[in-house]
């Protein structure tokens, strides 16, 4: 989807444009834009109703995405789930690919809403409007190690020394294994049927996203102790999980400090400017 006043931005002319390394199979996506209930700090202060139309070098941050999925060698059919607003697009600018879906309470009811409303089949990729520093090279990576995996549901997560190698000084949010810490890039592939599961599950953990030890206990006593004690690697985490629910859920390493970068607070969006800046020298 084009802004009104990114009606050069090339969107459609980059999804016109033939793709040489283009993958014989395609990939659906759902691009979460919804607001959060109480609403973003991030928005309100930029005086728009979501985030996602918030311009991140001269461009709204949703568009950074979706010309990254339109270019990827993977690109199928995208659904934008809970965009605010949606007058700010032109619709005649609309790539035919790109259709909207209302969103629900939190990111995994309103991934569980676009699934039952989407006509869209697995293998299904997941990610959100603030993921303005994503390109075609993460999701390729991406993509070709998840339907490689044979796993039901894949997740990608950047290891901190990648991050940190090149944001010293940037503060993230890890996840720690026994094996090392790793930070989620936001990009989740729902590769079979099955994983629509472990979305049902998200969503009744989701209340519980701040506090891992509950999202843990979850998984039965045995299995909680097992992780939160025993400090398995991630491999072993991410096997126990799969064991409770009964799908095979297996992480993608990726090698990208970028595509662990999303834009919550001002200072991330400050990051990403520079970012973006530095790669347009």
């Amino acid at each position: 989807m084009i802004a009104n006043d990114t009606k050069h931005t090339g969107y459609m002319k980059k999804r016109s444009e033939p793709r040489a390394l283009k993958s014989s199979r395609s990939v659906g996506a759902l691009v979460l834009a919804g607001a959060r209930a109480t609403g973003d700090p991030l928005a309100i202060a930029h005086n728009v109703s979501s985030k996602a139309h918030i311009k991140v070098a001269g461009m709204p941050m949703i568009t950074r995405v979706l010309n990254a999925l339109s270019e990827s060698q993977y690109a199928g059919r995208v659904s934008v789930v809970g965009l605010q607003d949606q007058d700010r697009f032109q619709t005649d600018e609309l790539s035919p690919d790109i259709h909207h879906i209302a969103g629900a309470d939190g990111p995994a009811a309103s991934v569980r809403g676009a699934l039952a409303q989407s006509e869209q089949a697995p293998p299904i990729l997941v990610t959100t409007c603030d993921h303005a520093l994503l390109t075609p090279a993460m999701i390729d990576a991406f993509l070709d190690k998840s339907l490689q995996s044979g796993a039901d549901l894949t997740v990608a997560l950047a290891p901190q020394a990648v991050i940190e190698d090149t944001y010293p000084d940037v503060q993230r949010t890890y996840l720690r294994f026994g094996d090392g810490a790793y930070s989620s890039c936001n990009l989740f592939c729902l590769n079979t049927e099955a994983a629509k599961e472990v979305v049902q599950f998200w969503q009744s953990a989701e209340q519980d996203r701040k506090r891992p030890w509950r999202i843990a206990w979850r998984f039965g006593v045995v299995r909680a102790l097992r992780i939160l004690i025993g400090r398995p690697d991630l491999d072993r985490v991410f096997a126990i999980i799969s064991e409770r629910l009964e799908v095979t859920i297996r992480p993608v390493i990726l090698p990208f400090a970028d595509a662990a970068v999303d834009i919550d607070k001002p200072d991330d969006l400050a990051l990403v400017e520079r970012v973006l800046a530095e790669r347009a020298k």
